[in-house]
C-alpha cells in the first residue's frame, strides 16, 4: 500500500519527472540526499541533472549533526534504514527544509504528525510491486520445500533426502493479509500455481475472496503479510491469533517486522505449532540489517534463536532491492521534490 502526504500520487510525479528529462536542463533546484548508498548515488547523479536538480549526496543518515548539508534546500530525500528523530526534524526545519521525500513506501521511521507541526511535509514513493511480490512467492516456495535445510546439508556434502517432505502450492490455501499493490501482485502470481487464496483488508479493493482475519488464519496453510505498519497493525499477528492458525501453517512476512509478535512466533515454532516462517523483515532489525556483523554477531536473542531453526528463513529486508525498483525509487523521490517546489502539492 502507498500513502501520500502533501504531494501528488507518485506515479503522476514520475511521469512529470520523465517529461522534464533532458541533458540541457538548467540546474535550478537543490536537493540533499541522505542515507544514499553507492548504487543509489549512481542513479541520482544520472537522473537529477536531467530534471534540473543539483543533488548533495551523503551516505550518512540524516541527523542533527549533518542538517547543515540541507542549508539552502527546501527538499531532502531520506532512506528508510534509520529513524528520523523528532529532534532531527526540528533541526531540519530550522535550516529551511519544508519537504521530506522518503525513499520507501512506509512512513513508520518518521513521525509525520510531528514533522507537520514544525512545517515539514512528508511524502513517500512508489516502486515496482513486482520486486517484493516475486520475492514473497520465492520465500513461500523455499519454506514449504525446506530449502534452508536442503541447501545447508548439501553444502556439507550430505545428499540424503530429508525425512520431512515438501508441499506443493496447488494443495495449499494461501491467506494474503493486505491487498494493496504488493498484496495484489502476490495474488496475481499465485493464480498460476493453482492454490486456493483468501484475502483480508480493511479496505477491499480487488477481486478476491475476502474473509474476516480470524477466518483467514484458521483456514490458511500459508499466511503472508502485506499491510502497512500502523498503531492498529502493530503485532497484527499476536499470540492469540497465532494460536488460531492451522497446525503446521507457515508465516511469510515481507511487510514490516512489527506486524508479527516475534516472541509469540518463536514460541509457536519451537513447539511445532507452526510449520515454519520466512521473514524478510524482523522486529529490532534496525542497526543489524544492512550492516556487516560477521566480527560482532548481533545480541538479539530472538534473531539468533530464529536463525538456528531449520524451518525458518531470514533475509535482511531485501525483497524490494532490484535494479528496476531502485530506479523507480530515485526517480519518484526526485519527482516528489520537484512537485513540491513547483507548488503543485495536494493534501
Amino acid at each position: 500500500m502507498e500513502g501520500t502526504i502533501g504531494r501528488e500520487p507518485a506515479r503522476t510525479a514520475a511521469r512529470r519527472a520523465r517529461s522534464l528529462g533532458s541533458s540541457s536542463v538548467v540546474l535550478t533546484t537543490g536537493i540533499t540526499v541522505y542515507g544514499c548508498e553507492r548504487d543509489e548515488a549512481v542513479v541520482f547523479r544520472e537522473l537529477a541533472p536531467r530534471v534540473g536538480v543539483l543533488p548533495t549526496i551523503t551516505e550518512a543518515a540524516v541527523s542533527e549533526a549533518n542538517v547543515d548539508l540541507a542549508s539552502g534546500n527546501r527538499c531532502v530525500s531520506v532512506g528508510h534504514k534509520s529513524r528520523v528523530t523528532n529532534a532531527t526534524l526540528r533541526a531540519l526545519s530550522q535550516v529551511g527544509v519544508e519537504y521530506i521525500s522518503t525513499r520507501s513506501i512506509g512512513f513508520n521511521h518518521i513521525d509525520v504528525d510531528y514533522a507537520r507541526s514544525v512545517g515539514i511535509s512528508v511524502g513517500n514513493v512508489s516502486y515496482s510491486p513486482d520486486s517484493v511480490a516475486d520475492y514473497t512467492v520465492m520465500l513461500m516456495l523455499m519454506v514449504i520445500r525446506h530449502a534452508k535445510s536442503v541447501i545447508r546439508r548439501t553444502d556439507v556434502h550430505d545428499y540424503r533426502l530429508n525425512e520431512v517432505r515438501g508441499k506443493e502450492l496447488r494443495d495449499l490455501t494461501v491467506g494474503v493479509v493486505g491487498t494493496g499493490r504488493i498484496g495484489a501482485a502476490v495474488i496475481d502470481r499465485l493464480w498460476g500455481f493453482g492454490c486456493r487464496m483468501l484475502a483480508y483488508d480493511t479496505n477491499p479493493r480487488i477481486s478476491a475472496d475476502y474473509v474476516p482475519l480470524d477466518e483467514l488464519l484458521q483456514r490458511s496453510d500459508i499466511v503472508t503479510l502485506h499491510t502497512p505498519l500502523t498503531p492498529e497493525t502493530h503485532h497484527l499477528l499476536h499470540r492469540r491469533r497465532i494460536e488460531q492458525m492451522k497446525l503446521g501453517a507457515f508465516v511469510v512476512n515481507t511487510g514490516r517486522g512489527a506486524l508479527l509478535d516475534t516472541e509469540a512466533l518463536v514460541a509457536a515454532l519451537g513447539t511445532g505449532r507452526l510449520g515454519g516462517a520466512a521473514l524478510d523483515v524482523l522486529e529490532g532489525e534496525e542497526g543489524i540489517f544492512y550492516t556487516d556483523r560477521r566480527a560482532t554477531p548481533p545480541d538479539s536473542d530472538l534473531l539468533l534463536r530464529l536463525q538456528k531453526m531449520p524451518n525458518v528463513l531470514i533475509s535482511p529486508h531485501t525483497a524490494y532491492y532490484t535494479d528496476h525498483a531502485l530506479r523507480d525509487t530515485v526517480e519518484n523521490s526526485l519527482a516528489n521534490c520537484l512537485t513540491f517546489e513547483s507548488g503543485n502539492q495536494h493534501g
